[in-house]
């Protein structure tokens, strides 16, 4: 017994050294290839270890925040974590490669006000103290299982740095405002849609008698509502540094596109449904290929989108060398953005498995049809919020569909427990036999969901009134309360998405007075 832990702990701690060492070896190779780009200046020296930094963050994105785009697909199971890995690391370097542009903006939301930025050297200290403060900050985060926003690493690291270089006015604290709203405003939108699909599709398919006939009717019209959403998000924020279009034209396209796939789709779907059992879990094989595709266009979106949390202020620093200034847009050369589009993949396929699972299966458990929920929420949500102009973070909106899958889950639950209870209380109270009572329930499981309220209305008229009064209900609800979703991971989840901002504005702030210490004779 002694000696198969021994093993077994030796294999852990294998595993853990060749990550390590892979890692490694990524960064010293991004160290050997800028130290030939450059001369043997401070400057030179200081863009190495920007570069080294930029690297680290990248990995620290790919290891955290990718896990948002496939966790559903992988814990409904439909995809392998291999195949996950291996779609989301090939989809987030084509985003960064293809439409990631050519010009990033090196302070991230307008947090800060450059023109308060003494000089060039100040600014690159600052954009290194930041990179490193969030990266530092994600490895963290990664580590202990909490899937937390990079964009609101990189803020907040930005925002400490900057209030450490120019004092608390250099702050545009309107913006961290806003910042700091997306907290709410991402997770219980994307909680709110995510649920409200999973109601739509319990009421419309998996709550009729005749499943496979609804089915049959329902998927089509969902997958091809999903086409267009995606095909939107995909316009609106996947292309838009190579292809910029108003919403109305990504909105057109994306109705294009969805009747193409609702033509395609529909055939398809009637064979696969005269095939299926008439049963609920049948469903859930008929969002396969979509859950697929979803995470496949999400991480292509991210990827063209996040990677300027890796190579932003890497860039800015390159940027800051070549012409001596301050700028709040930088060119993007390729070789930075190798760093980043290399890194995310690196850092998924070593250390992403661990988030992935967490958001895919520790939360709540997910079948298909809550995964594609899940995906539709974060699509639409972006959608939403960029015509809103409401601030929202990608990872929020994903953890929270998770959350509001499983909190919808819980009520209907609930709700289900606290009627088979009025039932069986009003036919105590009449004196009605057991075996009545279990045959009445029986009819009532098998009902869908408008019989069920015509059984429990002719319950009522029988008894006059409410079956059970507020006090016996309020009972009920402690007796039948369940958890599917774990609170100790909400909680968790939560007090790290409140620290993040604040938390790397500190390591930030830290990190930029060491730099200058060192550096200022």
């Amino acid at each position: 017994m002694r000696v198969s832990k021994i093993e077994k702990a030796m294999n852990v701690n294998r595993k853990e050294l060749m990550r390590f060492s892979t890692s490694l070896l990524f960064i010293i190779a991004i160290m050997l290839f800028t130290t030939v780009r450059v001369d043997n200046s401070e400057h030179g020296v200081l863009l190495v270890v920007a570069a080294m930094i930029g690297g680290y963050m990248a990995m620290n994105i790919g290891a955290n925040d990718v896990a948002n785009n496939v966790g559903p697909a992988v814990g409904s199971h439909a995809i392998t974590l291999f195949g996950a890995i291996a779609i989301a690391a090939l989809f987030e370097a084509g985003g960064a490669l293809i439409a990631g542009g050519d010009v990033v903006g090196t302070i991230k939301n307008g947090i800060i006000n450059p023109e308060l930025i003494g000089n060039s050297d100040t600014f690159i200290w600052l954009m290194i103290a930041a990179l490193l403060a969030a990266a530092i900050w994600l490895n963290i985060a990664t580590s202990i299982g909490a899937p937390v926003s990079t964009t609101h690493s990189i803020v907040g690291g930005v925002l400490g740095a900057g209030v450490a270089a120019g004092g608390w006015g250099i702050a545009n604290w309107s913006t961290v405002i806003q910042i700091a709203a997306s907290w709410i405003i991402s997770p219980v939108l994307g909680g709110i849609i995510a649920a409200a699909f999973l109601y739509l599709i319990k009421r419309t398919i998996t709550y009729r008698d005749d499943v496979t006939a609804a089915a049959r009717r329902i998927v089509p019209t969902l997958i091809a509502l999903m086409a267009w959403a995606f095909a939107t998000y995909i316009m609106l924020k996947g292309v838009k540094h190579i292809w910029k279009v108003s919403f109305p034209l990504a909105a057109l396209i994306g109705l294009g596109f969805a009747a193409l796939v609702f033509m395609l789709v529909r055939p398809s779907i009637a064979r696969k449904a005269d095939s299926m059992a008439n049963h609920k879990d049948s469903v859930n094989e008929l969002f396969t290929i979509p859950l697929i595709f979803a995470a496949a266009l999400l991480s292509f979106a991210h990827g063209a989108n996040d990677v300027a949390n890796a190579v932003g202020p890497l860039a800015g620093i390159n940027e800051a060398i070549a012409t001596g200034g301050v700028s709040t847009k930088a060119h993007i050369p390729l070789w930075v953005m190798l760093v980043g589009a290399i890194g995310i993949s690196l850092g998924l396929a070593l250390y992403g498995p661990k988030l992935i699972r967490t958001v895919g299966s520790e939360i709540t458990e997910l079948d298909k049809i809550r995964a594609f929920c899940i995906a539709m929420a974060a699509a639409l949500t972006v959608i939403l919020a960029s015509q809103l102009g409401l601030p929202v973070s990608s990872t929020h909106i994903a953890v929270g569909g998770v959350f509001g899958v499983g909190f919808l889950r819980e009520f209907l639950k609930v709700s289900y427990a606290r009627m088979l209870e009025d039932i069986r209380y009003h036919h105590q109270v009449e004196g009605t036999s057991p075996e009545a009572v279990e045959e009445f329930i029986a009819r009532f499981e098998k009902a869908n969901v408008t019989k069920r309220g015509v059984l429990l209305e002719e319950l009522k008229k029988k008894n006059g009134s409410q079956i059970l009064h507020k006090a016996e209900r309020k009972g009920l609800g402690r007796i039948h309360r369940l958890e599917l979703v774990k609170r100790s991971m909400l909680f968790m989840i939560a007090a790290a998405w409140v620290v993040t901002v604040p938390l790397a504005g500190v390591l930030a702030a830290m990190i930029f007075f060491m730099i200058r210490g060192i550096l200022i004779p």
